[in-house]
């Protein structure tokens, strides 16, 4: 007879990997506020945050957090079906509308329970959703939630989406999801594109727009940066990077939202975003409309950053925003790579299979508003010594710092 619990003595990698002492998941940060961080006892910069716009420690996001706490305490304590909805979420969802650019928004407990809640509630068993395959695994997990069937087309590759939605069935409803931003590869989707394919095949468009929001569209996301919001059917976003909080909300037209809000099992069976968390995402929307610098100061820094690594011989694949890979390959050598970094003072986020192709293992950084020249440069010395150390690049390809 089977043991369920057979699967748990195969799965012996990561104590492989901890015994090399090249194990990166789930070890403690102390001491972080940002551009720096403390790494068991070690002062590391920061690379690996999506703190895009640096606002966590903002010390009018911080106040807005502890005011809502003192007045609503920790806890809601209820779905926002039931007794969970405060006006301050109501507040949050008006004020998402006109930042985004929709009629409405709907505001989730998570942004993974916001994909999960909107692709299950939409797409029923006669329906098809269209993903890119390197769309966020929280829309292929809503996916397998909901009852329709799934289809996958080329990363970023108009062509076969369109290959793919022409052998669907004019009859069956379909729903396009893509990220805006990707969180891996750094890259941008072509969304007019997409629209246009979309349209063509009378597919509607759900643009997850996580590491979008305080990044592209001078905030305002990617369907802002091109100027075809109006033509996206839904677009999601997070609290938990540039909004400096955590939770998740998707817009879009009032009447489909209202759909969501009564057929999302996560928002209806899950209690609602603490005050304090909304209360956080309400003044960094105030600082974004108000203060365009933060954004402007990150791509700065990123574009800094993505040129000083080119010049130094590392392969940062098709990154156009400040999320920047550092392509190793060899998932081992990555570990190795990233272990040396922290020796240097340099905190990044290796990324190896599944969530990566093989033989494509990267080390993941990503930019602040916050950041410093002195605490980039560092970095640039930090990888320049391990990447000739380890002969990831030519020795002394660089002289800029």
């Amino acid at each position: 007879m089977v043991d369920i619990f057979d699967k748990i003595n195969q799965f012996t990698e990561a104590k492989e990997a901890m015994k090399l002492g090249l194990y990166p998941y789930f070890r403690a940060l102390s001491d972080s506020e940002g551009v720096t961080a403390t790494f068991e006892g070690k002062e590391v910069v920061m690379l690996g945050s999506n703190n895009y716009l640096g606002l966590t420690t903002d010390d009018r996001v911080r106040k807005a957090a502890i005011d809502a706490i003192e007045q609503f305490g920790t806890s809601v304590t209820g779905s926002r079906f039931l007794n969970g909805t405060l006006e301050l979420h109501l507040e949050l969802e008006r004020r998402l509308a006109k930042f985004t650019g929709k009629e409405a928004t709907l505001v989730f407990s998570t942004g993974y329970q916001t994909n999960l809640g909107t692709i299950s509630a939409i797409v029923g068993k006669s329906d098809y959703a269209i993903l890119d395959k390197d769309a966020h695994a929280s829309t292929v997990d809503g996916m397998f939630m909901a009852r329709g069937q799934m289809k996958r087309f080329k990363h970023n590759d108009v062509n076969d989406l369109e290959r793919v939605l022409s052998k669907l069935p004019d009859d069956a409803g379909k729903l396009v999801i893509i990220d805006g931003v990707y969180s891996m590869g750094g890259d941008i989707a072509p969304l007019p594109e997409i629209i246009a394919v979309s349209k063509k095949y009378n597919a509607r468009v759900m643009l997850d727009d996580a590491h979008g929001f305080g990044v592209t569209g001078g905030g305002h996301g990617t369907s802002a940066h091109f100027g075809v919001t109006d033509d996206v059917d839904l677009i999601m976003g997070t609290f938990s990077k540039s909004f400096a909080s955590i939770g998740g909300f998707i817009a879009g037209d009032a009447d489909i939202i209202h759909y969501i809000q009564h057929q999302a099992r996560p928002l209806i069976f899950s209690a609602s975003l603490p005050a304090s968390n909304a209360a956080a995402a309400l003044a960094v929307i105030d600082i974004m409309e108000n203060e365009p610098q933060h954004v402007k100061k990150l791509w700065e820094n990123a574009d800094y950053m993505r040129q000083g690594l080119l010049d130094a011989g590392f392969n940062t694949g098709n990154s156009t925003t400040p999320i920047i890979p550092v392509i190793i390959g060899e998932k081992y050598l990555t570990g190795i790579a990233w272990a040396a970094l922290i020796e240097e003072g340099v905190y990044t986020n290796p990324v190896v299979p599944p969530a990566t192709p093989l033989n494509q293992s990267l080390l993941r950084t990503s930019y602040t508003a916050t950041q410093e020249k002195h605490h980039l440069d560092k970095a640039l010395r930090a990888f320049q010594a391990v990447g000739e150390r380890l002969d990831l690049i030519p020795a002394r390809k660089s002289a800029r710092i």
